[in-house]
């Protein structure tokens, strides 16, 4: 079954909920097949610690909702996709404008669909390096997304 809702009206709602806007997270770009998503941290005086680099806690922020709703928008609404854990690992102060890309394969689209077809719950694990404009890493988070199909889709 198709989800109800688009890539547009995902990225304007999600730039419009709270813990995004008023922490300087923009999404600036969601494609169509929800596959692929940029997220951008601002670099604003309010999302700075005392140190002058970002507020660690904005950036595990700006990956939090983004791989299940990528994975809800790719599958359809027939799978329950919550997170389910998650560790951040800070490699370098980030300072300036932050962006985290996220991807979603075809291969891991039809794993978690084999995995889940009876009804089985999966547990896929996606890595997110956040950059800072330079391109150089200041921190990896780990995401592992909970993933169901639904009792009324087996």
């Amino acid at each position: 079954m198709q989800w109800a809702m688009k890539p547009g009206l995902m990225k304007r709602l999600l730039n419009l909920w709270p813990p995004f806007f008023f922490s300087g997270i923009k999404v600036e770009t969601i494609r169509d097949d929800f596959c692929y998503v940029r997220v951008r941290l601002k670099s604003r005086p309010w999302t700075k610690n005392i140190n002058q680099s970002q507020f660690g806690g904005s950036m595990f922020s700006m990956t939090d909702p983004i791989y299940p709703l990528m994975i809800m928008g790719a599958l359809g609404s027939d799978y329950h996709v919550w997170d389910k854990k998650a560790d951040i690992d800070f490699i370098a102060p980030g300072r300036g404008a932050l962006t985290a890309e996220f991807w979603l394969s075809d291969a891991v689209l039809a794993d978690i669909k084999a995995a889940t077809e009876d009804g089985d719950k999966h547990f896929p694990e996606f890595l997110v390096h956040i950059k800072d404009q330079s391109g150089d890493i200041v921190c990896e988070v780990n995401r592992t997304v909970y993933v169901r199909k639904k009792r009324s889709a087996r």
